[in-house]
């Protein structure tokens, strides 16, 4: 089979194309025709060695699929031959990855596809859901009738926080750099869409959010940098969610954090259980099949083109050169 893959740690250019054995899927596990797979942060950072995820070459990169399965392991109970299927979770922990022409998965990291969802709709919204929905409930405990704010509202996650929010009953603010961006954030629904520009922002969150009975939960997906201004924004025993930012080290108020009871939650996607992303898994469904779920899609390549998909991800997460909306998809 064709594969996207890596024989030593480095830059987009240790990615190489070429043909790799098709796995044969153990006892839990099922082979997935691949249909679409996404690039994500997480992949870029495994594939430089920042995240030490990379245990033996060669190794296939890549975390998000979806696919239809052709063979299933002995002991496969949730799935048969001809399932389409998607989910995330590839290339963590020594699990090879998804960007190849078959994958073998094991079946707990996978969820039914809904007939309607493309096998590119489903890897554009697989990690980037999942870690949505984990902040907002298995982390925020987020309530119908409370106020999010999302930092980025395009993102991936971003997006996704928007869309499963309102689901949810929420209100969410949400902030963008450009009047294109606002405007899909409010396709999805967002209550208040303010410009990360405005030397006015703080007073817009303000003003939102005491006509609308506080600020609950703040979702941040850039690397935290001022957690007094964070902090003096939440109402009391509003809780605030980290997941970016590897190398950030903000001070912290310690008074403003303590003396409004607030919780300050930290979490990576990959850290929760196949039980606590299945429930993730079936919510998005769910909403998908409620007309509420838009996985947003930037650019869509080849999986030979994987090594240009990286660079082109590194250059909108590192060096922010705003080149890039939404996930980048690739095809076999």
């Amino acid at each position: 089979m064709k594969a996207a893959f890596i024989r030593q740690i480095g830059t987009p250019d240790v990615i190489e194309y070429g043909d790799l054995p098709t796995p044969e899927p153990g006892p839990n596990e099922v082979l997935v025709k691949v249909g679409a797979v996404s690039v994500n942060p997480i992949d870029t950072y495994i594939r430089a060695g920042i995240a030490k995820m990379a245990s033996s070459f060669p190794y296939i990169i890549g975390c998000d699929v979806a696919g239809t399965i052709e063979k299933c392991g002995a002991a496969v109970t949730r799935f048969k031959v001809g399932d389409r299927v998607w989910g995330s979770n590839q290339s963590l922990f020594g699990r090879q990855g998804s960007f190849a022409e078959y994958a073998a998965v094991d079946e707990k990291w996978l969820y039914g596809t809904p007939a309607k969802m493309t096998d590119a709709q489903a890897a554009a919204g697989a990690l980037t859901g999942i870690t949505a929905h984990l902040g907002l409930f298995l982390n925020a405990g987020l309530k119908s009738g409370e106020v999010v704010f999302v930092n980025g509202g395009t993102g991936g996650v971003g997006s996704a926080v928007i869309q499963i929010a309102k689901a949810a009953g929420a209100k969410v603010i949400a902030t963008v750099g450009s009047a294109d961006k606002q405007a899909l954030c409010e396709s999805w629904g967002a209550d208040c869409v303010l410009d990360y520009h405005s030397a006015t922002l703080d007073d817009s969150i303000k003003a939102f959010t005491q006509a609308n009975g506080g600020l609950h939960v703040w979702y941040e997906t850039q690397p935290p940098a001022n957690l007094d201004r964070t902090f003096g924004l939440m109402s009391p025993r509003g809780r605030v969610i980290l997941m970016a930012g590897r190398s950030a080290r903000p001070e912290f108020p310690n008074g403003p954090f303590y003396v409004k009871d607030l919780r300050l939650s930290g979490f990576a996607m990959f850290n929760a259980t196949a039980e606590e992303q299945r429930v993730c898994g079936e919510a998005i469904n769910a909403l998908f099949e409620n007309g509420g779920w838009h996985p947003l899609i930037g650019r869509t390549m080849k999986l030979s083109e994987a090594a240009e998909a990286h660079r082109l991800q590194e250059g909108n997460t590192l060096q922010k050169q705003g080149t890039l909306t939404g996930k980048i998809v690739l095809v076999p």
